[in-house]
């Protein structure tokens, strides 16, 4: 049996590129079939975005990050201070 190298079954892209007719893809098949006897609606290319609740200050954020890094900061002072004795 001869060898065959691998190049012999390389795919060859250009080939492909130029071929006259490209058969769709299975998806493509399956929504056209679809879409034949029920078209689908028309969809905005942005939905309208939902109503926005209440915004919070940022400041009220920021007080409670550092109100609890100061409250760990005292925490593992007080831990350390306890452990010295």
């Amino acid at each position: 049996m001869a060898e065959q190298h691998d190049s012999e079954y390389e795919f060859d892209h250009r080939w492909a590129s130029a071929a006259e007719h490209k058969e769709p893809s299975a998806r493509a098949r399956m929504l056209a079939a679809r879409w034949k006897d029920n078209p689908p609606g028309p969809v905005p290319f942005r939905a309208d975005p939902g109503p926005a609740g209440p915004r919070r200050s940022s400041w009220l954020s920021t007080v409670l990050v550092l109100g609890c890094v100061v409250g760990v900061i005292l925490l593992l002072g007080y831990a350390n201070l306890r452990s010295s004795y």
